[in-house]
């Protein structure tokens, strides 16, 4: 997600009026990623066994990247991109007061492994 110099500022300050932004952040897509299926009509209900939330301050803004697993038989993208949509969501929320022309772009899959069509990488990215 792209924002303003005077957030990435204060969030590496930690002076963001709301406080940790990305301790709320991680909490937010970790708690989505096992909320998905009541937030999507037709996802599986399947047991969430690990969700990892890496949020990095960037030049231009915020990285969000999460890794999801399960031990169930299905893949878990699903979990994966909600996971990433609401940290950024929640990421918006506590810093809209600074900088209401904040972006939220490219959420993509990266790659995945497992399940019944095997692994995959997206082309240009390493894994």
């Amino acid at each position: 997600m792209r924002c303003s110099t005077d957030v990435i500022a204060a969030l590496r300050d930690g002076t963001a009026p709301k406080g940790d932004v990305l301790a709320v952040a991680r909490i937010a897509g970790i708690q989505a990623a096992k909320s998905t299926p009541t937030l999507l009509p037709l996802a599986h209900v399947i047991g969430v066994h690990r969700a990892n939330i890496e949020l990095d301050i960037v030049d231009d803004g915020v990285h969000v990247e999460a890794t999801v697993g399960t031990a169930d038989r299905t893949g878990v993208e699903m979990e994966a991109l909600t996971a990433v949509s609401v940290s950024a969501l929640a990421i918006v929320d506590m810093i809209k007061g600074l900088d209401r022309s904040v972006v939220i772009e490219d959420v993509r899959i990266v790659a995945k492994s497992g399940g019944r069509s095997g692994d995959w990488v997206r082309e240009g990215e390493s894994r």
